[in-house]
């Protein structure tokens, strides 16, 4: 029988029995011995799947009670050992664990388990910043204000993380470039709210007119496409802007390839190329042509390019060798719809980031006036292996909800991005705020 493992309610009932079995084995086990010689046998555990917190009963052969010679891994991610006699293990699942075979290790000797523990990942959304209605205002979390929706044409997606994790967003509505420190504090780092223009300078001298696509370097050093400006510029952690290039046609995304060094950027059109560069602005080239309606774009840690192709309801990895592509996600078909790659819908995706593992995040409605009918309203997760597709969190339901997984709900998410920690980062267009998604 599979057991469905509720952490809050089965939890002290079945620790209590695992801990009753556990010792009452020791009694019987009085006298067993490990044998270096022999073998670790891991023969079944139990919860199969669970939260962070779990308590799992290992069952085997050659093990021993002293729990400090025993090693217990799931995914390379050691697990409390909390108790142990010559067959039996009690440990601790740990958080981010993943899914994956439990390996016990003993003297130099290791066992793994036939099945997989089935890690549930606990997606927890709260409001960073902004309260839902558009305006202007430096200040703390619900005290800030946005204005990513004011007007249902604003379809930016700009928003990146730096290592001190600091987030960066776009706000067109105010013409400028806003910085959100961890604690949730909003300032403008560069622009000047309500006077939009073209202007080089250093923080509140500057000048955007329509900052779209954002994206960022390994020194934190800010790169923004501006398509009411038409052209590419740098903003320097001290907030100084300065022109990178005009760009070759209408530019609304942006990315940053830390394993080139090299800048690429794309207009949301149809036929249309992606464009590369120096960060400096020279050497620039066409990499792409013929793409229906290309919007966000994130490199992987290993360089390989994803799109998500708004135009055709599907999101794409990029040879950085050959620019050769692989259809990692999308039947074609405007939908929502979770499961395998080739069988996954999207609603005209719009924003995307990669993690460390090169998984795949992507903001799901990019639609032109920000409809808060489209059957996508989350954010969603495509796992970097198997390219299996999932809702990480809200679901097709708009609304402005802090909750966990698809009981959150969003308002248009156009942007997200994924800082070193895996904490997830969501621009919310209708609901003009930064929500944030922690995942343990």
């Amino acid at each position: 029988m599979k057991l469905i493992y509720n952490r809050n309610v089965l939890f002290p009932l079945l620790s209590f029995v695992i801990l009753v079995e556990i010792f009452s084995c020791k009694k019987d086990n009085i006298g067993a011995a490990h044998d270096p010689n022999a073998a670790i046998v891991v023969r079944d555990f139990l919860p199969k799947q669970g939260v962070y917190g779990t308590e799992i009963l290992i069952n085997g052969e050659n093990f021993t009670a002293d729990t400090t010679a025993i090693s217990v891994k799931l995914n390379g991610i050691p697990l409390k050992v909390i108790d142990a006699n010559a067959s039996q293990i009690m440990a601790i699942i740990p958080k981010r664990a993943g899914s994956g075979p439990i390996e016990v290790a003993i003297a130099g000797k290791t066992g793994t388990s036939k099945d997989n523990y089935s890690y549930i990942y606990k997606r927890t959304v709260s409001t960073l910043a902004g309260n839902g209605t558009a305006g202007f205002a430096n200040g703390k979390g619900v005290d800030a204000k946005f204005n990513f929706g004011g007007e249902s044409w604003y379809r930016n997606g700009g928003i990146a993380v730096d290592e001190a994790l600091n987030i960066y967003v776009t706000d067109p509505g105010n013409h400028c470039i806003r910085k959100i420190d961890p604690a949730g504090n909003v300032s403008t780092l560069a622009g000047s709210p309500s006077n939009a223009g073209f202007a080089d300078g250093k923080g509140g001298e500057a000048r955007f007119s329509l900052p779209y696509g954002l994206t960022i370097d390994e020194q934190g050093n800010l790169y923004c496409v501006d398509p009411g400006n038409w052209d590419i510029r740098k903003i320097t952690p001290d907030g100084t802007t300065k022109l990178v290039a005009w760009a070759s046609a209408e530019p609304w995304f942006i990315a940053y390839d830390r394993i080139s060094k090299k800048l690429y950027y794309n207009s949301v059109t149809s036929p249309a190329p992606i464009y590369q560069l120096n960060t400096d602005g020279t050497a620039a080239t066409t990499i792409i042509e013929g793409l229906n309606f290309p919007a966000g774009m994130a490199f992987s840690p290993e360089g390989s390019l994803y799109i998500c192709i708004h135009g055709d309801n599907q999101i794409r990895k990029y040879d950085p060798k050959t620019w050769t592509y692989t259809i990692m996600a999308g039947s074609g078909k405007y939908g929502y719809k979770n499961g395998s790659g080739s069988e996954a819908e999207f609603a005209q995706p719009w924003g995307i980031a990669t993690d460390k593992q090169n998984n795949v995040y992507v903001a799901g409605n990019g639609t032109a006036g920000g409809d808060s009918g489209s059957p996508d309203q989350s954010i969603r997760f495509i796992d970097g292996k198997t390219f299996q597709v999932s809702t990480f969190a809200g679901s097709n339901i708009a609304g402005f909800t802090n909750a966990v997984g698809e009981a959150a709900s969003f308002n248009v998410p156009e942007g997200v991005a994924v800082d070193k920690n895996g904490t997830v980062y969501v621009l919310d267009k209708k609901n003009n705020s930064i929500r944030k998604i922690i995942s343990e």
